[in-house]
């Protein structure tokens, strides 16, 4: 039986897919700059070497062009590969193609090299529909990511990329979801 929260998380993410499906191309186009600058500065700040980054769908915050300036800028990015377990693998995508993964979700191409890959990494960029002022984020609903950073032994910061009005007060929160250190939005840097 679906918990109260689960039918409060489908509610929201179907109010905020349409959203963003209503942004104009503009809007989206400016949001991608603003998007691979805050990622620029964030990833500078940290002086991250190695991160992970999932490759966008139309509907989701562009994030090519922070991996194009990333891999141009000699960053090692994992890349997730979704599994039929629930579990993510990850790869480098050395063959800079992509394919339509498990869900149709975009998917780097390369050697896969497992779920505990992700351990070495400096930051963990992560897709969500939402973040709240707390940090818990609220994803599409497969549970991957908080099947992932879970399980992790140590966790480096993990950061959502959102657009502006998708920080929102609170989030319907399940203990299963697992929250995060920060927001990219194209206007700001939040750290939580």
């Amino acid at each position: 039986m679906p918990s109260t929260a689960d039918y409060e998380k489908r509610a929201l993410r179907a109010e905020l897919r349409e959203r963003r499906q209503n942004l104009t191309t503009t809007e989206v186009e400016q949001a991608s700059q603003g998007f691979l600058a805050n990622l620029q500065s964030l990833v500078t700040a940290m002086g991250a070497t190695s991160i992970s980054c999932y490759l966008s769908t139309p509907s989701e915050p562009n994030t090519r062009p922070f991996i194009n300036w990333a891999l141009e800028s000699g960053i090692r990015i994992l890349f997730p590969i979704s599994r039929e377990d629930g579990l993510l693998d990850w790869t480098v995508g050395e063959q800079g193609i992509e394919k339509t993964g498990l869900w149709g979700m975009p998917e780097a191409v390369g050697e896969l090299l497992g779920p505990i890959a992700i351990n070495d990494v400096d930051l963990i960029i992560v897709p969500a529909c939402a973040v709240d002022e707390q940090g818990t984020r609220l994803g599409w609903g497969r549970g991957y990511f908080d099947k992932t950073l879970g399980s992790m032994e140590r966790r480096p910061p993990v950061y959502a990329m959102v657009f502006d009005n998708e920080v929102l007060p609170e989030v319907p929160k399940e203990p299963h979801d697992q929250s995060v250190s920060g927001v990219v939005t194209p206007h700001r840097i939040l750290d939580l």
